[in-house]
């Protein structure tokens, strides 16, 4: 019988592994919310039991802290993602400066 802790955890995981998917909520294939029902249907009525949630509760607090920390970085860290030549520009734009155009290659 599950107690309303592992079914908190159980529920916990499977909304942080659907925060965590790319796809949109309509499209979303639902496998890995599939096999992680699976994996504690299993576990259900095994022995070490709390050991088994302690590690699923340790999941989901390690998914949420990953989605925050990208989350911070995107935030405070807003040339993490650009290419060389973008984050210069952003640099010198930052400061006040404007980057020089450049020729073109005319052939």
């Amino acid at each position: 019988m599950a107690t309303a802790q592992h079914r908190a955890a159980y529920r916990a995981l499977v909304r942080e592994v659907n925060r965590a998917s790319i796809y949109p909520r309509a499209t979303r294939p639902n496998t890995v919310a599939a096999y992680v029902r699976a994996i504690f249907e299993e576990r259900r009525d095994g022995d070490d039991n709390e050991r088994f949630f302690h590690d699923m509760r340790n999941a989901a607090t390690f998914m949420r802290s990953q989605r925050m920390h990208k989350t911070l970085l995107e935030r405070y860290n807003p040339l993490l993602g650009l290419s060389t030549e973008e984050r210069v520009k952003k640099t010198a734009h930052r400061v006040g400066l404007d980057m020089p155009i450049s020729p073109k290659d005319e052939e």
